[in-house]
């Protein structure tokens, strides 16, 4: 889809003029990298994910008509598309592939901030004396993403970075679609409530059982009978966002706004000791993260998917923020305990770090019973140590594998 709302992109008057904010979206990047050196296989349906246990991590539009869609386990994947050619992700292709895409939208604007390794927001206000207008700059990267690496993107035009994204999303793939900023409801109010950021499956339900259907409903729908449904934050923030209002600006500051570790078990497992342990593994790796990167964290997450494909996650906000392995640990098991997963066969485990912030830039009160130094000196003295010897050289005690207990003798 390559358009605008007075009509294909380039026709007709530019209305992306007071639309400065763009949303870069690739096409199918993982299997589209990989595709580059498979040149014969465009056109089939490909899967790209990995392990009997495995989940798609991307998929063709070709395996897209199918009903495959990445995070779906490998074997309903199968199932859906048994045509589908399967093959194994090539991470450090798709990083390499992905720095130079950001390098192309860095010779636009200083004013990018990644999403991921396939998506990003630019503001392109300072741009167009240069470059042209927004639509102008837009089809500008398109062409030369095509060119220089061989991939499509989609990109979405509009004043904000919520209804941007919204944007690119609708005109997928291979498109371009702008909204005016005098357009931003009549393009928004039509649309399901679960284009909005934060609708997921159970507020989409809520929504429903109030009968709000459409942006528009949300927007019709009084305040406080939001807040009631949803809460008082997040009613406010669906209320805002249906209302067109989104106030961020894109920050190259703050490119991560979480940083998670997840695992899919070999086997499911109920067994509340062994899925502790992989909490507190998954904990290291995110902290062990956050502070290479030099951020705290203000909210833990954990993500939790049962034997019936059902997934759950719990978040918890801490009263100061951290970058420490055991304290994370400790708001997961917490989470954990809170659900009621007892009993129950758990398929993955995952950890999540949000609301970040800088390190240096976040102080720390000290409890009245806490010492000045403990497991903050210890997991940069187990950061040395990886630095030296190789990352999970130094660990906790309960990761080391379990040895089989001899029996006595007699």
């Amino acid at each position: 889809m390559t358009g605008a709302t007075a009509g294909p992109a380039g026709t007709g008057t530019d209305r992306s003029v007071g639309s400065p904010i763009l949303h870069v979206d690739m096409d199918a990047f993982f299997a589209s990298v990989t595709l580059l050196e498979r040149p014969e296989l465009r056109g089939r349906p490909v899967i790209i994910g990995g392990g009997t246990r495995g989940v798609v991590l991307s998929a063709t539009y070709e395996a897209r008509a199918f009903g495959v869609r990445s995070a779906m386990p490998l074997a309903r994947a199968r199932r859906l598309c048994p045509p589908a050619l399967v093959l194994p992700p090539e991470r450090h292709r798709y990083h390499e592939v992905s720095t130079r895409v950001m390098a192309i939208l860095r010779d636009i604007t200083p004013l990018v901030a990644p999403l991921s390794v396939d998506e990003a927001f630019l503001d392109v206000s300072g741009s167009r004396r240069l470059f042209g207008t927004p639509a102008e700059i837009a089809r500008l990267i398109r062409a030369r993403v095509l060119a220089e690496e061989g991939l499509t993107c989609s990109v979405g035009v509009a004043p904000t970075m919520f209804v941007a994204k919204i944007a690119s999303t609708r005109s997928k793939p291979d498109g371009l679609l702008v909204v005016p900023a005098g357009g931003v409801l009549s393009f928004l109010h039509p649309l399901p409530t679960s284009a909005l950021w934060g609708v997921g499956q159970a507020t989409e339900a809520a929504l429903d059982r109030l009968g709000l259907r459409t942006i528009g409903d949300i927007a019709d729908c009084p305040l406080p009978t939001l807040q009631r449904a949803l809460g008082q934050a997040a009613g406010a923030h669906l209320n805002a966002l249906a209302h067109g209002r989104d106030e961020r600006a894109v920050d190259p500051g703050s490119t991560e706004v979480s940083i998670s570790a997840e695992h899919t078990l070999s086997v499911d497992s109920s067994d509340q000791d062994a899925l502790a342990r992989e909490l507190l593994r998954l904990s290291g790796q995110v902290a062990r993260r956050l502070r290479d990167r030099g951020r705290v964290t203000r909210t833990v997450s954990i993500k939790i998917r049962l034997a019936d494909f059902s997934t759950l996650t719990r978040a918890r906000t801490l009263r100061e923020p951290t970058d420490v392995s055991q304290e994370i640990y400790r708001a997961a098991l917490e989470l954990f305990h809170e659900a009621g997963f007892a009993g129950k066969a758990v398929r993955l485990v995952g950890v999540r770090a949000a609301n970040l912030a800088d390190a240096g830039g976040a102080g720390h009160q000290l409890a009245f019973d806490e010492r000045p130094v403990g497991w903050s000196q210890l997991d940069r003295a187990t950061d040395a140590a990886g630095r030296r010897f190789g990352t999970g050289s130094v660990g906790p005690a309960s990761l080391l594998p379990r040895q089989p207990r001899r029996p006595e003798s007699i």
